[in-house]
């Protein structure tokens, strides 16, 4: 065994570094939605420069879009995660006076222009997302990211948390149930899926192979991410409900699902004792399916109302869109408050329903942010995003092993702010590169 070890002699003591956490407020997420979706609209334009430039002129212009979007995320994630409050002040200002400035010089949209912008706010939305998860999960294991932004150990909030909840969500607004694509039989349902469940088990294999640090009370001993988005994948195609219905339906197996842990189900998966079945190995994260599932069926009738409508028309008006994304954020933000008070507090480890209502209200304000867009002059996608848009699994999936790679090669527990910083930051640059790279030359990788 000590060969193995040897691959990550600090793994305990990694492992400690992000457990027993209690996260934060959800001030604090709104805070950092704000300034993060924010500080993506002020993206420059690249209407000059595209893919039929040189590659030179591309990775010039793919450079410049990281340190405008992704390095200032970055540094407000770490070093200066305590100005952050004066950081979304200042960008609500700006915002408002843009906006205001537009509107006097009496900017309009066309209807055509509507049309599309609705795709394009759900692909900026999602990059964000995306953004967030591959910048936070190498940072956590840095101590210049604060303690609460990592994920809770039972009960509570924080930036962390809200990471695979928004990644199934995500999906769901886009997906072909949402878009009311005809559904596939269970064997093309699993074929589909079968690349998920093969991430899994590679994940599961590498860790145990090196002796990576795993938060067992996550998501079990051998369960991880890719079992869970296969599992809600494969209930989603084998339960078909139209897309009208299944915020019904989903609203049903969340309330069963919350009644279950509060009469005891809670008790069961927050304990620390588990028995040598497998259920009882990986209880966190089978049991979290139905939270999950429920998640992502609410997903599908919101993309399915919000985005695609039933209208021969096509996609609904920006402006139709943008005002009931607004409410509904403020609507999910009640509806959690008051379930976090009066019927069990916020638990990603559970995917309890305040967790499940949390996300849509983060994710909802994500969206309904960015949707200001059309009211700014000169907002126009980037380079760095439509490439991060077109693979976004690769980009996770990168992300996960140079993640692995530095901490099986650095000891990120002693690192310094500066040495921390440094490597971040060349984490952050070198996959934006990669990524960008693969989709100057057309390379696309993407299921489910």
């Amino acid at each position: 065994m000590d060969p193995l070890k040897s691959f990550n002699s600090n793994k305990h003591l990694k492992e400690e570094f992000v457990s027993n956490l209690s996260g934060s407020s959800m001030l604090v997420l709104i805070r950092h939605s704000t300034y993060a979706t924010g500080a993506f609209l002020k993206k420059k334009n690249d209407d000059a420069v595209s893919k039929s430039s040189n590659f030179k002129a591309y990775l010039a212009t793919l450079s410049l879009d990281f340190i405008v979007i992704v390095f200032p995320m970055l540094l407000c994630f770490t070093v200066l995660s305590n100005w952050t409050y004066i950081f979304t002040i200042l960008l609500t200002i700006l915002t408002l006076v843009c906006i205001a400035a537009k509107r006097t010089a009496a900017s309009s949209l066309s209807s055509k222009g509507e049309h599309n912008s609705i795709r394009e706010y759900i692909s900026s939305y999602r990059v964000v997302v995306m953004i967030i998860t591959f910048l936070c999960i190498l940072a956590v294991d840095f101590r210049i990211f604060p303690r609460r932004y990592a994920k809770t150990e039972t009960y509570g909030t924080s930036l962390m948390d809200l990471g695979v909840g928004s990644f199934v969500l995500a999906n769901s607004l886009v997906s072909r149930q949402a878009r009311n694509i005809a559904s596939v039989n269970w064997k093309t349902a699993i074929v589909s899926t079968s690349p998920l469940i093969v991430l899994g088990f590679l994940r599961l294999v590498t860790t145990t192979g090196v002796d990576y640090q795993v938060h067992v009370s996550e998501y079990g001993v051998h369960w991880n991410f890719f079992f869970t988005l296969a599992a809600v994948s494969i209930l989603t195609s084998f339960v078909n409900i139209p897309p009208q219905y299944s915020g019904a339906f989903g609203l049903l197996v969340l309330v069963v699902y919350q009644f279950c842990l509060t009469l005891g189900l809670s008790t069961y998966l927050l304990s620390s004792e588990r028995g040598m079945d497998i259920i009882s190995q990986n209880k966190e994260g089978i049991f979290s399916i139905f939270g999950y599932w429920g998640m992502y069926l609410l997903g599908v009738q919101l993309g399915n109302y919000l985005i695609f409508g039933s209208h021969s028309s096509g996609l609904r008006s920006t402006r139709w869109v943008r005002m009931r994304v607004w409410i509904l954020s403020i609507v999910f933000w009640l509806l959690t408050v008051f379930l976090d008070k009066h019927v069990e507090r916020i638990s990603r480890r559970t995917c309890n329903l305040p967790y499940v209502t949390s996300v849509l209200a983060d994710n909802l304000q994500l969206l309904s942010i960015l949707m200001l867009g059309d009211l700014i002059p000169g907002s126009k996608t980037s380079v760095l995003e439509e490439a991060l848009n077109r693979n976004l699994l690769a980009t996770f999936l990168l992300a996960n092993i140079l993640t692995g790679l530095v901490n099986l090669s650095v000891d990120t527990l002693s690192a310094s702010s500066i040495t921390a910083l440094s490597i971040l930051a060349v984490y952050a640059y070198i996959l934006s590169t990669v990524i960008g790279t693969a989709d100057y030359f057309g390379v696309k990788l993407k299921f489910w």
